[in-house]
């Protein structure tokens, strides 16, 4: 059965890190159509700022490029979130997801983004291409709230 989508938006924003907070409110903004719990958005919260700074930090690194944030709500309750950039990409994507790996080793980076992203999602999903970008992809079933 193919999922219907009751709502889209798509954010474009500059890599700066002014902008991670911007993308969590307006995250937390688009879930709350679907009544979630208050631990719910925390957690979309919380997902939503490590892809954003992964792509500010690790992305464009040195450099100021545009991120997208694509936000649905589907039907059956599923809220999915993609955060897209067109940087550097990551070379070796199981490497990049193994807890404790960072790229920024001489930065105060703890390397588990990815980690946090799984914990808090149904699934997470990342492409990438060196040189061309990536895609972080995450989905988190909400749970309807009792009233």
């Amino acid at each position: 059965m193919k999922r219907e989508i009751l709502n889209e938006t798509v954010i474009r924003f500059p890599s700066l890190s002014a902008n991670e907070g911007f993308a969590r409110s307006a995250a937390a903004s688009f879930a709350s159509q679907s009544d979630p719990t208050v631990q719910e958005i925390s957690e979309i919260k919380t997902a939503v700022s490590e892809a954003v700074t992964n792509a500010i930090v690790h992305g464009y690194r040195d450099a100021v490029g545009t991120v997208e944030l694509i936000l649905r709500r589907y039907s059956e309750g599923t809220l999915y979130i993609a955060v897209k950039d067109k940087g550097r990409g990551i070379d070796d994507i199981v490497q990049a997801m193994t807890p404790l790996f960072t790229t920024a080793a001489d930065e105060e980076r703890s390397g588990l983004g990815f980690s946090v992203m799984e914990s808090f999602m149904d699934k997470l999903r990342v492409r990438s291409a060196a040189g061309r970008g990536t895609t972080v992809i995450m989905e988190k079933k909400l749970n309807r709230r009792v009233k």
